[in-house]
């Protein structure tokens, strides 16, 4: 399922969405601009590799700076293809311009960058051998999907599943308590 929209009407333009969006398609677009041997050393000097926080003597075998706690935030900003950024930048056009809308620009900026730092945390404790760096804003979007859902239990998502050739569209709905009351 692709999500198309939603059906909660925003009440003000969502600045910060849109710079947000506007940032990592930048870096993307710098990303797009590598040779790939160069883009693989940025992707781990700025992605987050969980390994260079636990294994010290790994981190400064293969040139990582040790005390560099800086791809935590970066790592958000890089994406590993077309699909990935195009994936990510829709569903947080989609659901951040609400969620943004109920907060305010400055307090949306700063839940997103926290989910997407507790989002990378997890990710470290949960993988501390991995020497795979990870890039995408996909933990940051996840807290803000999990928002729209806090923040608008009744929204309606018109989204599109394509059978083979044939796109149905159709309209996910909340769970309705059938219990009598």
């Amino acid at each position: 399922m692709i999500p198309i929209r939603d059906t909660i009407p925003r009440k003000n333009p969502p600045i910060m969405t849109w710079l947000i969006i506007l940032a990592k398609c930048l870096v993307f677009l710098f990303e797009l601009a590598m040779p790939e041997h160069t883009l693989l050393q940025f992707f781990y000097r700025l992605g987050l590799v969980p390994a260079r926080y636990t294994h010290p003597a790994w981190a400064l075998w293969v040139g990582l700076p040790v005390d560099d706690y800086f791809p935590f935030l970066t790592s958000m900003f890089l994406h590993g293809g077309w699909m990935h950024i195009i994936g990510n930048m829709w569903t947080l056009w989609i659901f951040g311009d609400n969620v943004e809308d109920r907060m305010g620009p400055i307090r949306f900026l700063f839940f997103y960058l926290s989910c997407g730092l507790a989002a990378g945390s997890v990710h470290w404790f949960t993988n501390p051998h991995s020497t795979i760096p990870t890039v995408g804003a996909s933990g940051a979007i996840a807290g803000v999907m999990g928002a729209y859902l806090f923040l608008f239990p009744r929204s309606r998502v018109i989204v599109l599943l394509p059978i083979l050739f044939f796109p149905l569209f159709f309209e996910l709905v909340p769970h309705q308590n059938l219990a009598p009351c």
